[in-house]
């Protein structure tokens, strides 16, 4: 038995043609969907990047112990389990997260692995001169964006970037061991991630007007920039998208002149989605975790059913199930940690699952039962207690201070650790990060599948919080999150005291509300786009702000987004708000005029001011 798994990171559902798109060039989707079957309603778990990939190697959730981390001594590793049953595995992949401090463990689970070197500002060609980056409505400006901008001097054909090498890695594993038997390959590119960096013939797909600056790398933050900019920024998604649609149909072109269909399981997965612009935000992490993020795409290919080739699966699904399909085809022992289910299962006469559980560490815990979507915000402004259970304090790019550490107990085992003890170490998320800021919502996505009214409806939201609390009892979460989530232990505890979307709705509202837009304003030499330093760097800009808006800046907004314009922090944290942002707008223009400006400008509903 043969396996290969083609992962992309960030890949939209609903812009791949067999969910429905018509606009994006992906002919290699609609080829692999007749030969797959294609999951309707697959929700991914534990968010974002290494969480996700936490979870496919232990097919267990690990979102409400746990940020962003390495896999822990007492994990459970799929790849790693294959491997001492007898299987090859093999890992090939540009995803740069895997050699970071909050990745490490990871590529050390298969029997051999490649990495290819480039993607996001990964550090890897060193340059001590700054190298010339364009002008970009992106604010944030650090070490990674620079980074990037080195990187791309060695990335100019397609051949020599990071995707292709990956592919072609991945292939060659192919060809190499087709005619073996007992391994699995994972090929893993971090595209369409953003920077959606790619050639123009690719870009060249997607021919709009545009003569703006460059962009393709949008904040993590609340759409700012014009419809123009908020196009374009998509068609440069799509172009990746088509870039890595092409480097699928190399993996099917190899799988059929190798004749691999006949004993070889394929499946063709992600670990999230990413916003470009709906419900007027950039990319993830920030906001509530919408459909666009958490429904994802899901193709499998089982040769021990080549009958389902072309149809289509409505069964709820998870990536939790990825590590146990894999392990069931191999015919290796699933661990008892392991809450996932082979996929398989879910065309047979078993119960299928009735609720799926995802989030984010410290962010919304949500449920969906393929219907309705609940997202329980935290029950009060501190989004507290919070506690990360590790034995690994590493995160993205990092290690836990000691002053973090200088707060540490120990945590009694938990079911999954295997008697093993954990650090318990106080979480201390920003409140600009936490759910509080958007309130509990609740979705029925029959009525309302781009989730953009928000219901209230008792009984829906008393039976979907009960069997929420069932998922963090079958998750084993610790009882600092019941806390934080204001929910009982006992599933039958849950009343109506408990819920939470009536009692939220002021700040749902407010939260869901979008961003002024760059050219709602007037503008000068300076405005509300300058970089914030710039403007500050003006007595007479800073003291226009300090006039008109009070106290902004002596608060923790220019530590947290310090790099920001005016607008982006605006857009961020809701503050200030539209009639002082055109105050400061005016003010600017009038003491920074243009030279040879016309006589009108954008008034401030988007219609020309005389």
């Amino acid at each position: 038995m043969k396996a290969v798994m083609v992962m992309f990171d960030s890949l939209n559902r609903h812009l791949l043609p067999p969910y429905g798109a018509d606009w994006t060039h992906a002919p290699n989707f609609r080829r692999l969907a007749e030969r797959t079957v294609t999951y309707d309603t697959c929700y991914a778990g534990s968010m974002p990047c290494m969480p996700a990939r936490r979870e496919l190697h232990t097919g267990r959730h690990n979102f409400l112990h746990r940020g962003w981390g390495p896999l822990e001594p007492f994990d459970d590793s799929m790849p790693e389990i294959l491997k001492r049953q007898g299987v090859y595995t093999h890992l090939v992949s540009d995803h740069q997260h895997y050699w970071e401090d909050g990745g490490a463990t990871y590529h050390g689970r298969y029997t051999s692995w490649e990495f290819f070197r480039g993607q996001e500002g990964d550090a890897w060609k060193g340059q001590v001169a700054d190298p010339e980056i364009p002008d970009s409505p992106r604010a944030t400006r650090n070490d990674l964006w620079r980074q990037d901008w080195v990187n791309r001097q060695y990335l100019d054909t397609e051949a020599e970037q990071p995707q292709t090498l990956t592919f072609d890695a991945g292939i060659e594993f192919l060809r190499t061991n087709h005619t073996e038997d007992d391994w699995f390959v994972q090929i893993e590119t971090f595209d369409p991630h953003e920077p959606f960096f790619t050639q123009d013939h690719y870009k060249d797909l997607y021919p709009h007007d545009y003569d703006g600056p460059h962009f393709d790398w949008p904040d993590y933050n609340r759409v700012t920039e014009t419809k123009e900019q908020e196009e374009h920024a998509r068609y440069e998604y799509a172009a990746l998208l088509s870039m890595c649609d092409h480097s699928l149909g190399r993996v099917l072109d190899a799988m059929d002149e190798l004749w691999l269909w006949d004993d070889t399981l394929l499946i063709v997965c992600t670990d999230h989605g990413y916003l470009l612009g709906e419900k007027g935000w950039w990319a993830k992490v920030v906001t509530p975790w919408y459909n666009e993020l958490v429904h994802t795409p899901l193709f499998v290919h089982d040769p021990r059913r080549p009958d389902r080739a072309g149809t289509r699966d409505a069964a709820l699904v998870q990536t939790v199930d990825l590590a146990p399909t894999l392990l069931d085809f191999f015919g290796a022992d699933l661990p008892p940690d392991m809450r996932g289910r082979p996929l398989r299962e879910t065309d047979d006469a078993r119960q299928p699952r009735e609720s799926a559980l995802f989030g984010m560490f410290g962010g919304h815990v949500n449920i969906t039962d393929g219907r309705y979507v609940y997202m329980r915000a935290c029950h009060d402004d501190t989004n507290q207690p919070l506690y990360e259970h590790t034995l690994m304090p590493t995160r993205i790019r990092g290690r836990f201070t000691p002053e973090e550490l200088t707060g540490l107990t120990l945590a009694d085992p938990f079911p999954f650790t295997k008697g093993v003890p954990t650090l318990r170490i106080p979480a201390r998320p920003s409140p600009l990060l936490g759910p509080q800021r958007f309130g509990t919502l609740l979705f029925d996505l029959a009525a309302d599948p781009l989730q953009e009214k928000p219901i209230s409806d008792t009984a829906v939201e008393l039976r979907l919080a009960r069997l929420l609390v069932e998922q963090l009892r079958a998750n084993d979460a610790p009882a600092d999150q019941y806390t934080r989530l204001g929910l009982p232990y006992d599933p039958e505890d849950v009343t109506e005291a408990h819920l939470l979307v009536d009692a939220q709705r002021d700040r749902a509202e407010a939260g869901r509300q979008p961003a002024a837009r760059s050219d709602e304003f007037t503008e000068g030499a300076l405005n509300l786009r300058t970089p914030l330093a710039e403007l500050l760097a003006e007595p007479a800009a800073a003291d226009a702000v300090r006039r008109i808006v009070p106290g902004l800046l002596d608060t923790e907004l220019l530590t947290v987004r310090g790099g920001s314009t005016l607008l982006q922090i605006a857009a961020f944290t809701g503050h200030p708000g539209r009639p002082q942002l055109a105050a400061v707008a005016d003010e600017l223009a009038r003491l920074f005029p243009l030279p040879d400006v016309p006589d009108h400008h954008p008034s401030h509903d988007g219609e020309p001011r005389r």
